[in-house]
């Protein structure tokens, strides 16, 4: 499948004020890069260089200066707005223009994957013609997420949002593959109680097709949503780990760019250069030769 990707930075981020009274939650560090490098990172690894940023109009210059066009780091950023939190599947109805009839990654920018195997079941999933696909891990306590239902076989059975009594532990992430279809479904879908186009109708609308795939995070890969002072606490923690483990940065942008061909060592190096006195230029100005994007997570969540 042909697509783009779309990161999805609004919402207020209610949950983490005072912290986020005037900055997006998105713009917020984890551990020692903004947020947002984390789900641009993840659509780099899957191959992904054209994306387009969803954010508030307050947002946006903030995601504008920090990010640019994208061409430092071997991408083609774009901007929209979204004015007023009215559902994650607003998104696919901004993004249509950007899309031009393509598919899509949506991927939430408060939603953190960390390890190796999540841009490769993205890559997996793009390589279907058409349909949906949803990544899932199971949880603890799935009433707080949209819980998908599978059969024996792995077949889709239901999807439910935020549901008092689950019928599995399996919550869908922050993160959806798309066929270009996708757009006008969102457009048919009704505001729910909450006034909000949800996902989760989105992801209906494609299981009713039959056309609804599911991947499953194995154990060992990391999801965080971290929208809550102690989700961003404990994903900080994890990436700091893994970093002082394996001598990687998990988000440089500019060294994932290098890994993937997309610009020269000596153009990474530069951009590390621009910022000497930080752990994240050092690294660029002493960037190895990368023989892949293994990132030496362990196992566990």
């Amino acid at each position: 499948m042909s697509a783009r990707g779309i990161i999805l930075a609004g919402g207020r981020g209610t949950r983490l004020y005072p912290a986020t009274a005037v900055v997006s939650k998105q713009l917020l560090p984890v551990y020692d890069t903004p947020m947002v490098f984390h789900p641009l990172a993840l659509l780099m690894r899957a191959g992904i260089r054209e994306a387009l940023l969803i954010s508030t109009p307050e947002a946006l210059p903030l995601f504008r200066m920090l990010l640019g066009d994208g061409e430092r780091f071997g991408m083609r950023l774009a901007y929209a707005e979204q004015d007023a939190p009215r559902g994650i599947a607003e998104a696919l109805i901004i993004a249509e223009p950007f899309l031009a009839g393509r598919g899509s990654v949506l991927v939430l920018g408060d939603n953190l994957f960390i390890g190796n195997a999540t841009p490769k079941l993205l890559r997996r999933a793009l390589l279907r013609r058409s349909g949906a696909s949803v990544f899932a891990v199971e949880v603890d306590d799935p009433r707080s997420f949209g819980v998908v239902n599978l059969d024996v076989s792995g077949r889709v059975l239901g999807l439910e949002e935020k549901p008092a009594l689950p019928r599995s532990n399996l919550a869908v992430t922050g993160l959806y593959v798309y066929d270009g279809d996708a757009p006008a479904l969102a457009r048919a879908l009704a505001p729910s109680a909450r006034g909000e186009l949800e996902i989760t109708d989105l992801n209906r609308a494609y299981l009713g097709r039959g056309a609804l795939a599911v991947e499953r995070l194995p154990i060992g890969e990391h999801w965080y949503d971290t929208g809550t002072p102690d989700s961003l606490l404990a994903a900080s923690i994890l990436v700091r780990r893994i970093e002082e483990n394996t001598g990687r940065k998990l988000a440089c942008l500019e060294a994932i760019a290098c890994e993937q061909g997309w610009i020269s060592r000596a153009a990474a190096q530069a951009a590390g250069r621009a910022s000497p006195g930080s752990p994240y230029g050092r690294y660029l100005q002493t960037l190895p030769e990368l023989p892949g994007l293994e990132l030496g997570v362990g196992a566990g969540r």
